[in-house]
């Protein structure tokens, strides 16, 4: 029996063994990963932040023209919704994080009478989604990974297609802010109309009186049409850092419950290791007293 329990107990810690090689290896794969998407992300910052300057002074420049496209309406009849996860699991609470707060923000609408319309991004969300009764108008997956601009102008034509049309009034992004390689937090960021600049960027600085432009500034052409071309311009952009953060958040999720999981291994092998031993060392005792217990017997039917 006890030879039986510890050929069982060393199969289990094989296989413990085994998947602790696969999450040490997601772990490290994680880890690389993280540097290069924290590179991306201060790679496009420039461009994100200077597209929202140029939004800001040309919006000061004509008021009236900027009041159709910033703002934030107050009672918004068709609300639209766009979730970004991420196409693969094993990274803790990232997804999960997104998709609660996303279907609390759903209810918020509904409750509000307003009809919500959801997008969303990585098949996580897909799948979750459809679990949960909500009806996806189209799902973007494939690239959460490693997301490329043309990723965030694809999902920015489709999403300010009715917005143009007139068939939503307000749209909202759920998706984790990367703030360091120790803080993620899930976020709601405004998209259409595009919210007023300096009031949806917790992390960014105002701008010192030295960097804002003194003087003429002339308009080529006029704000008016000048905002028509930067409204998509900066909704790319906005959709394409939140795709970065949320990329970079993904690894650093995952890099962190990798470890977890390797170090639930280590103390599961220890665990079971013990159990082992103290099972070889019952086996062992109990053929000591069977070969005591025999030369005993035999020795007395000698004497006899």
């Amino acid at each position: 029996m006890a030879g039986g329990q510890e050929r069982v107990l060393r199969r289990r810690i094989r296989s413990v063994q085994s998947t602790r090689k696969i999450t040490k290896a997601m772990e490290l794969i994680a880890a690389s990963r993280i540097v290069r998407a924290q590179a991306r992300i201060a790679a496009n910052r420039p461009f994100r932040d200077g597209m929202e300057r140029i939004l800001r002074q040309t919006a000061a420049a004509d008021p009236t023209a900027a009041a159709r496209l910033l703002g934030t309406p107050e009672s918004p009849s068709h609300v639209g919704i766009l979730a970004i996860t991420g196409d693969r699991g094993l990274a803790g609470s990232y997804n999960s994080g997104v998709l609660r707060a996303t279907e609390r923000r759903v209810l918020e609408h509904r409750a509000n009478g307003a009809e919500v319309t959801v997008w969303s991004v990585g098949r996580k969300a897909t799948a979750y989604f459809r679990y949960r009764g909500i009806e996806s108008a189209d799902s973007f997956i494939g690239f959460t990974d490693r997301p490329e601009f043309a990723d965030a102008r694809y999902i920015a034509a489709v999403v300010a297609a009715p917005f143009a049309a007139g068939n939503i009034d307000l749209i909202e992004m759920v998706s984790t802010r990367f703030i360091s390689a120790g803080i993620q937090r899930v976020g709601r960021r405004q998209l259409l109309p595009l919210p007023l600049p300096d009031t949806d960027h917790e992390e960014a600085p105002a701008p010192d009186a030295e960097e804002s432009l003194e003087g003429y500034t002339e308009f080529e052409p006029e704000p008016e049409k000048l905002l028509l071309e930067l409204a998509p311009r900066a909704l790319e952009a906005e959709i394409f850092a939140a795709l970065l953060e949320g990329a970079a958040a993904f690894f650093t999720a995952q890099q962190r419950a990798m470890a977890a999981a390797t170090e639930n291994a280590d103390e599961l092998v220890r665990t079971l290791t013990r159990v082992m031993n103290r099972a070889r060392q019952d086996a062992i005792t109990t053929e000591i007293m069977e070969i005591v217990g025999g030369a005993e017997a035999l020795r007395q039917a000698k004497g006899a």
